[in-house]
């Protein structure tokens, strides 16, 4: 899940929007300059030479310049460690993070098409909630707080009214 000293890790694409949410307010919270970097990308380290604006030399870096290429690194190696090994491996290619981030975003969450199929079956599944014999009332409760929680993170919104009526008409008889 992670914790105040411990980043969360996505382990798979199931859970991939409740930890997308817990990895940007674990980063912020441990160093907002690494969400930035997250967030507007790579800064390039240049020159003007001759009016000409070029990449500048590793060997004339400046203090300054060594601590934007260092913020980026810990950006990047902060993002990377949100990952299980096994996710890492697909992603190995970027080298910044804006670029990964993105990368995530766009493997995890899918296009317009696949967010739309998503929040169909979601309904589908709210449509189709019902008392399953034999379980808790507990674990019934937390089976339908995770499918209204998931149906807002995918944008579908339902009135009070709506989802009391889903749940009391699921409860068991008894």
């Amino acid at each position: 899940m992670g914790t105040t000293t411990r980043i969360p890790r996505l382990l798979s694409a199931d859970s991939f929007l409740e930890r997308k949410y817990r990895i940007e307010k674990y980063i912020k919270m441990k160093d907002f300059k690494i969400w930035r970097s997250i967030i507007k990308g790579p800064v390039r380290i240049t020159t003007t030479v001759a009016g000409q604006i070029t990449d500048k030399a590793v060997e004339n870096y400046t203090d300054k310049d060594f601590e934007k290429v260092e913020e980026q690194e810990r950006a990047l190696a902060t993002l990377t460690m949100v990952l299980s090994p096994d996710i890492t491996q697909g992603f190995r290619e970027y080298t910044s993070t804006k670029a990964l981030w993105e990368a995530l975003i766009e493997v995890y969450e899918g296009n317009e098409d696949m967010k739309e199929s998503r929040q169909d079956m979601l309904r589908q599944k709210f449509n189709m909630f019902n008392y399953i014999p034999g379980e808790t009332l507990e674990a019934q409760l937390q089976r339908f707080t995770t499918l209204t929680t998931e149906m807002n993170i995918y944008g579908i919104f339902l009135t009070k009214s709506e989802i009391n009526k889903k749940l009391l008409n699921a409860l068991p008889k008894s």
